[in-house]
């Protein structure tokens, strides 16, 4: 196994993502990106600091003036700005300056924390992805969002900075818990389901290889989901149009995520906001009652939940959805399907759509 893609964030740049089995090719690659030479800091959580950190940092050591390793809590709660004060000033104490590099080693919330610090830290420095999870993997570690939650608001402090390049040593997938893995699986199934009716209907048709973890098939999704986003992060790189179709099922998932205080993993939020959001395109008339079936049925191979629990409230959750920083002039852009593999933005979303949408999660038993 050996792949490389390439994102281009502009006329002449860009940075390429690698597609590896270990981590024995990331020193000859940060070298042939001119990142060698200097101090870098290794960012990661309680939970990668004891699985990889030490492969990364004797692959780096050679290369580099000085490693150094930050580690914090794992999971979202700690992805805030305390803990991104903690990194500014361990690397402040460390002499850091604006030609060194920060590591992201770890999930969604690593790659996200440790890109903002890399962003605002010095006005900015480089940093580059080690994503280890199937969520980081296929979504969140290229594109540049990075960004870090605001009293459980998701992501509403951030900044677009560009990696240098994105390492992948796919074997980490098979560390992952099964939960985590299935929250990976979401931002997959959105891929299909917004782009790539063909690639959707590969996940349906394959779902017992993607939980046995084979190897090859996991090799396929990563890739077609980072195909998928790269062509939309390519051509609007800072979600001014159509990068906001990566948004589905974010809208009331982010909602819920915060309603839920964070109990549910960010993927398990999105399987429920992309089950609301295709509703409300079958009622709309854009999906067969068959279609929006599958979709919902869909989650469920994968272990990802397709219900609310029955106290949960409706009103709460849509209020929340008012908090979202997808809101333009006092609209959600929200995302909807016009059919299965093709997306759409729409600012014409009602109140009571929405509610009805979040009411399904809470009420679909009423529907088999």
């Amino acid at each position: 196994m050996s792949d490389k893609l390439f994102v281009k964030t502009g006329p002449d740049d860009g940075y390429s993502i690698y597609l590896e089995k270990d981590f024995s090719s990331l020193p000859k690659y940060m070298e042939e990106n001119g990142l060698s030479g200097k101090r870098m800091c290794i960012v990661t959580d309680s939970t990668v600091n004891g699985l990889y950190e030490k492969d990364v940092r004797e692959a780096l050591t050679p290369l580099c003036t000085r490693t150094d390793t930050f580690v914090f809590e794992a999971g979202e709660e700690h992805k805030n700005l305390d803990t991104v004060k903690d990194l500014y000033v361990f690397l402040t104490e460390r002499q850091y300056d604006r030609k060194d590099l920060i590591v992201a080693l770890g999930g969604g919330v690593v790659g996200d924390l440790a890109g903002f610090a890399a962003a605002t830290y010095l006005r900015g420095i480089s940093f580059i992805q080690i994503p280890t999870t199937l969520l980081s993997c296929t979504d969140s570690s290229i594109g540049g969002k990075t960004g870090v939650d605001l009293d459980n608001y998701k992501n509403m402090v951030g900044a677009f900075h560009m990696p240098k390049l994105v390492y992948m040593n796919l074997s980490t997938l098979g560390t992952l818990s099964a939960r985590q893995f299935a929250s990976g699986m979401a931002e997959v199934i959105k891929h299909g389901l917004i782009k790539d009716e063909a690639y959707y209907e590969y996940i349906v048709n394959n779902f017992n290889e993607i939980n046995e973890r084979d190897g090859e098939t996991l090799e396929h999704i990563v890739k077609r989901s980072l195909e998928i986003k790269r062509d939309v992060v390519e051509k609007d790189p800072k979600e001014q149009g159509d990068r906001a179709l990566l948004n589905f099922g974010h809208t009331i998932g982010h909602a819920i995520e915060k309603y839920c205080d964070l109990s549910l993993l960010h993927g398990e939020c999105v399987a429920l906001g992309s089950i609301a959001a295709a509703y409300i395109s079958y009622k709309r008339g854009s999906l067969s009652t068959e279609e929006f079936y599958e979709i919902r049925d869909m989650f469920l191979p994968f272990f990802l939940p397709i219900t609310l629990r029955d106290d949960a409230d409706p009103d709460e959750i849509l209020k929340l959805t008012k908090s979202d920083k997808k809101m333009q002039s006092g609209k959600i852009r929200f995302v909807l399907l016009k059919k299965v593999g093709k997306a759409c933005i729409d600012t014409s979303v009602t109140d009571e759509e929405i509610l009805d949408g979040i009411r399904q999660l809470i009420l679909s038993d009423e529907w088999d």
